[in-house]
């Protein structure tokens, strides 16, 4: 009989991911038109941004030991449940009351805690339910399905706010919530709890952090990958700015021309989606494999603006070929590396590693794009993050490479 990927469990968790994500998608394309339709000001909008950061360093650091402790399902189910309400109640209020900026703050607020357990407690528990064997086919389909998702739903939300409203948007991301959390009950989920017969307070929970400090310690290979994980999404986050800038105020670029480079970047992940999700790499070349493809990464980013249009168009293509490609096998062989009874706390570290690094490189990197041309600053930024790469990965290969050969293996 052969291994199939579409187990029960698998394929009721991602009917649910795909309940949640297309109101989701909708509902905050809706939401950033609301804000600055009732305020008339980039800035409030700006602040609702902010704001959403917020909890994505504190509620992993506070919840991860507990996730690790009790079942990660009742954080899932809960948080997809409380999000529901959250949005019906939304759309009621606006069907009945005019907007009101502070109470959207606060609302935003709450929601993005929420959302920053949903998450965590997601992550920790897809490994689980991919059979053993499947992995990467797994995370291929874990990195696909929002950017599809995103291309369907932004011009449907378009329509929608032009024909049912807002608070309409609101209340269907509510009910898909919800459906999400039902769906999400019969997912049976074998996690390995860390017990040890205490009773869970403020003691356990340090301790429970410090459990992953000393961890990660030993495990230098891992650790070193977590830098480079969040250096890079902190630098890749930090170009958007500037490449905004490029095109609103280079000659002969517009901002429609950059709104293509994501249908492009869309094309050439869904190509090696599928490509990946096919092909399975051996253990062995795995680290050559993601290695090469990073360092490609960076030189493409060193030349994306020096060459013209069709090629950027070709520049992003590729990458988003081979981004894929690496986060896939990357992904999958850490998740199956690190030990389940502690994974909640680790992909904890990492989600605030990234979060601190994308916060601190959208303000250097904005920085350096007021006294730099976009095209030296982004040069600047690959050609750091190439040195970088080599000296953090290839200069200490041998303790990286046991995370992708040791994947799986128990």
């Amino acid at each position: 009989m052969n291994k199939t990927l579409w187990t029960k469990n698998y394929t009721r968790l991602i009917v649910a991911t795909i309940f949640g994500c297309i109101g989701g998608i909708a509902s905050n394309f809706a939401l950033s038109f609301l804000v600055f339709d009732e305020t008339k000001s980039t800035l409030a909008s700006a602040i609702i941004l902010a704001i959403q950061f917020i909890p994505g360093f504190i509620v992993p650091l506070i919840l991860a030991p507990c996730m690790d402790r009790f079942s990660r399902k009742i954080f899932l189910v809960g948080g997809d449940v409380i999000n529901g309400i959250l949005y019906l109640v939304a759309g009621i209020y606006l069907m009945n009351y005019p907007f009101h900026y502070v109470g959207y703050l606060f609302f935003s607020l709450f929601l993005a805690m929420i959302n920053s357990a949903d998450m965590l407690a997601y992550n920790s528990i897809y490994p689980n339910v991919i059979p053993k064997g499947m992995e990467e086919k797994g995370y291929s389909i874990s990195a696909l399905l929002y950017p599809v998702l995103q291309v369907i739903m932004m011009p449907i939300a378009a329509l929608l706010m032009e024909w049912v409203g807002i608070s309409w948007i609101l209340l269907m991301q509510g009910v898909f919530s919800i459906v999400a959390a039902i769906i999400e009950c019969k997912v049976e989920v074998n996690q390995k709890l860390k017990k040890d017969n205490q009773k869970f307070n403020i003691s356990l929970w340090w301790q429970d952090i410090k459990e992953v400090v000393d961890y990660l310690k030993k495990e230098k290979g891992l650790k070193r990958m977590f830098s480079y994980m969040a250096m890079t999404n902190g630098i890749n986050t930090g170009y958007s700015p500037v490449l905004v800038s490029f095109f609103r105020m280079t000659s002969g670029f517009t901002s429609a021309m950059y709104a293509l480079f994501s249908a492009a970047e869309f094309i050439g992940r869904s190509i090696g989606g599928v490509l990946h999700y096919h092909v399975k790499i051996e253990k062995k070349k795995q680290f050559y494999f993601v290695y090469g493809i990073n360092q490609i990464y960076q030189i493409m980013d060193m030349c994306l603006l020096w060459i013209p249009y069709p090629w950027m168009l070709i520049n992003r293509g590729v990458c988003g070929f081979l981004g894929i490609n690496s986060a896939t096998t990357r992904q999958s062989a850490i998740q199956q590396y690190i030990p389940d009874h502690i994974r909640a706390r680790l992909n904890a570290y990492l989600d605030i590693s990234i979060l601190f690094m994308s916060s601190i490189f959208t303000i250097l990197i904005g920085f350096m794009g007021e006294y730099l041309e976009a095209r030296v600053t982004i040069t600047l930024c690959a050609i750091f993050m190439f040195i970088f790469y080599v000296r953090t990965i290839w200069m200490k290969r041998s303790e990286i490479k046991k995370v992708y050969e040791n994947a799986g293996v128990e």
